[in-house]
């Protein structure tokens, strides 16, 4: 038995909350990326974008990681800003404003929309113009990736977020001395009190991303059949 664990007899459950805790995050954050790179597939193939796709590296730190999906979560507010900025630019104010207006027929919208993307690409389809309309005017999504990229953030900055993603598999005493260096009851039970007010909220915000996600790119599909 590890002295450690003569000294304090609850460092053992502590130690197997934090890899569950550790786990339960590597769980989320793939399907964050996974979801993420349903959005990337369709402005890639709809508006014209050309985001790279995302996958986790299982050699990377869980800091690194967050920060790849932070990069192509910015990526993605870009591009809808952009595509803001084209509608604003190339549209009567009058028009513009409906875009953004609740009472407005969606159906008017999609047609508003359709039109300046046939003046940027030559063509444009309808589902480019829904996609457009969905993106611009989901404050749902928006606020989801603004919340999701804070909460990423404050996980990469956390005492576990030098983890490699993959150090469950080396035992108990290996994570330990990944995430704390040194063996202390007190540093054990704010790591674990830390993880747990971090996850709980990363799930919640993950979860409201994905049903986000999934609206945009469920209309997709059926608007394609």
């Amino acid at each position: 038995m590890p002295l450690s664990d003569l000294l304090y007899p609850d460092n053992p459950k502590r130690k197997q909350e934090l890899i569950h805790l550790h786990q339960e995050l590597l769980d989320c954050m793939s399907t964050n990326f996974h979801a993420t790179n349903e959005l990337v597939g369709v402005l890639n193939e709809h508006l014209g974008c050309a985001i790279t796709p995302i996958e986790m590296r299982e050699s990377s730190t869980v800091k690194e990681n967050c920060e790849i999906i932070i990069q192509v979560m910015s990526e993605i507010q870009h591009q809808v800003q952009k595509i803001d900025s084209d509608m604003k630019e190339k549209l009567e104010p009058v028009l513009y404003q409906k875009l953004y207006d609740i009472k407005e027929p969606e159906l008017e919208k999609i047609a508003i929309a359709q039109r300046v993307f046939s003046i940027i690409f030559g063509e444009a389809t309808s589902t480019a113009a829904m996609v457009a309309i969905k993106l611009l005017g989901s404050n749902h999504l928006t606020l989801t990736v603004s919340k999701l990229i804070g909460l990423l953030a404050q996980i990469g900055a956390s005492v576990l977020g030098g983890v490699s993603i993959t150090i469950i598999g080396l035992g108990l005493e290996m994570i330990l001395h990944a995430i704390l260096g040194a063996v202390e009851r007190s540093q054990l039970l704010t790591a674990v009190r830390s993880y747990e007010k971090h996850l709980a909220e990363f799930k919640a915000a993950s979860e409201k991303y994905q049903r986000a996600i999934h609206e945009v790119t469920s209309l997709v599909r059926q608007q394609v059949q």
